[in-house]
This record gives structure tokens, sequence and C-alpha cells, in this order.
């Protein structure tokens, strides 16, 4: 089984609740790296107590991980849905790269708690992050941004 079909079959739960699991993920990753909040300007304000359950923060998680599961079901043939992403993400958001890899790190805890990622599934998401990663990477050095 491919890393991206060993990812996809815990993707039930995550897609029937996007928002609720998306919410999830931006929360922790805002307490477990609270600099990376500075980098949604729309966030800035919110307290790291009002977080959990705020619907513009859950309702940007549920973007993100519906564009996460684009690149999951494109199965590496993934340059028609990542070059924009890593465009905007450059030259509009200035999102730094590793940032790309702390939200990897909560997103393999939320899917191992939240739809049941077993440890060969978690080692298979931080696989496909990599190759993600690594392609936004080029993107960004064709760009010219040295994020």
């Amino acid at each position: 089984m491919s890393d991206f079909d060993l990812v996809l079959k815990c993707w039930g739960p995550v897609e029937a609740d996007y928002t609720g699991t998306g919410g999830e993920v931006l929360t922790r990753l805002f307490k477990e790296h609270p600099e990376t909040q500075k980098l949604f300007p729309k966030f800035v304000g919110i307290s790291q107590g009002d977080l959990a359950g705020n619907a513009a923060v859950a309702a940007h998680g549920a973007t993100v991980l519906k564009k996460l599961a684009e690149l999951l079901r494109a199965k590496g043939d993934h340059a028609a849905v990542l070059k924009p992403l890593a465009t905007t993400h450059a030259n509009t958001h200035k999102i730094p790269l590793v940032n790309f890899k702390l939200i990897t790190e909560v997103l393999v805890k939320v899917m191992a708690e939240r739809a049941g990622l077993d440890g060969a599934g978690q080692a298979a998401l931080k696989r496909v992050m990599e190759v993600v990663i690594g392609d936004i990477d080029k993107y960004y050095k064709e760009i010219g941004y040295a994020g």
C-alpha cells in the first residue's frame, strides 16, 4: 500500500469533520508553537485561551485540511495543486518553510488521536509531507523566496 493510501484509509473522520479537526490542528499549532500565530494576521489578537472553538480558526483549519486532501488524492502528481499554494504562501503570506514542518508534526498527532492513524500511517504521513515540503521548497527557490 502506498504512503498516500495508508493516510487516506484514515481520512474519513477528518473529512467528516473538517472544521473540528482543522480547528484542532491550528489551535494546537498556535499553542505548541506560539510564534506561528503571528503569521496569520487575522488570528494575532486571539488569546491562547480563546483559540479552541474560534470559528475563524476552525474555518481556516478546514481550508488547510481540504487542500491537504487534494494533495493526498493526487498521490504525488500534485504540481497543479501545490505550485499555486507555494506561490501565494511565498509572495502573499510570506510563510517560512519551517512552518510546514511544524504543522506536519501537529497534524500527525491530531490524525493519530482523531482518525486512528497508526504508527505505519503516521510514518507514511511524515514521508508524504517531506515530499510536499521538498516540492514547496523547489517552488520557493524558483520564485526567489528564501523562506
